[in-house]
């Protein structure tokens, strides 16, 4: 098999030249970029497996603009897994990071093992993940398109809506805990205090109900969420 690719973000030459030197070591191929106009053009024209970032103020700009192409006009695809380097290590720093698109947030300073570890864990998620579409009652997902439908209804979500509803599909009308989905979902490692699960889920809630005319989502005082509304029997692997 060959190499996954790296995409390296980085303005310090110093660190630079010590991940790559350990990337090249551990089997990957590095792409280095030392500002976002760089990275933007090696995602265009190498098409990366993963992106590791730390461009300073450019970070959150080039999140948004991975997570902002189609995959169709641009030739950057806009689910490719993002993790961020990241010399703040507050908590609203981090969820920052998050909410826009970030799969993983490693405070500087680092281990590389652990970062190593994480690169390898987004790798093989990747790999997984189904391209099957899942039928849940009358809401089908295209994990590969990232398109939803309720009934004949299509609902624009947002990558992390999207992603959530993943999560709850997984396993119909389930309770799944506010730790559980801030981890998987988010990937917090820890309990966090923060409001944007429940500002995705009730985003979520309205735009899966304007479509079906009903309620999809519930939210289970002092637990979590689920889905509602839904015939576990109807859920299927595929769609027609």
């Amino acid at each position: 098999m060959a190499s996954r690719m790296i995409l390296l973000a980085e303005e310090d030459p110093a660190l630079a030249g010590f991940l790559t030197d350990n990337l090249i070591a551990d089997g990957y191929g590095v792409l280095v970029a030392d500002d976002k106009t760089a990275a933007l053009w090696l995602l265009e024209t190498e098409r990366p497996d993963l992106v590791l970032c730390d461009v300073n103020g450019d970070t959150l700009g080039l999140i948004d603009a991975v997570r902002g192409c189609d995959g169709v006009a641009s030739r950057v695809a806009p689910d490719t897994p993002l993790i961020v380097l990241s010399a703040q290590g507050d908590e609203l720093a981090r969820v920052r990071y998050f909410e826009r698109g970030g799969d993983d947030v490693v405070s500087k300073p680092f281990s590389y093992p652990e970062l190593r570890a994480r690169i390898g864990a987004l790798l093989r998620r990747a790999l997984e993940r189904p391209t099957d579409r899942l039928r849940v009652g009358p809401i089908t997902i295209d994990p590969a398109s990232r398109q939803v439908r309720v009934g004949e209804t299509p609902v624009e979500l947002s990558r992390m809506e999207f992603a959530l509803l993943r999560a709850l599909a997984g396993e119909p009308t389930r309770v799944y805990t506010k730790h559980e989905l801030l981890r998987d979902v988010w990937g917090f490692r820890c309990h966090a205090r923060t409001r944007t699960l429940d500002s995705h889920a009730c985003r979520l809630r309205a735009k899966l109900s304007a479509a079906g005319d009903r309620r999809f989502i519930e939210n289970v005082w002092g637990v979590g969420y689920r889905l509602v509304g839904v015939d576990p029997d109807a859920r299927g692997g595929s769609a027609a």
